[in-house]
């Protein structure tokens, strides 16, 4: 066995792969209406952190008590 064996055997096991076309998503956007403002995004943030880390970051601090069986 020379040592270009598991090269052809690996060019022959992916050369089909290769030759397969790819679908790409045509995917076009215009320029939104209005910008968003500073207002806008301070809102955004602030919802996204109190719906999502506020609950588990309760969960984590309150652990042991909830490992706690009684």
């Amino acid at each position: 066995m020379s040592v270009l064996t598991p090269l052809l055997l690996l060019r022959g096991l992916t050369g089909s792969a290769r030759r397969l076309p790819v679908p790409r998503a045509q995917i076009h956007s215009k320029p939104p209406r209005e910008q968003l403002g500073t207002m806008d995004v301070v809102i955004g943030l602030t919802s996204c952190f109190v719906c999502f880390l506020l609950p588990s970051g309760w969960v984590l601090s309150h652990l042991e008590t909830y490992k706690k069986r009684e």
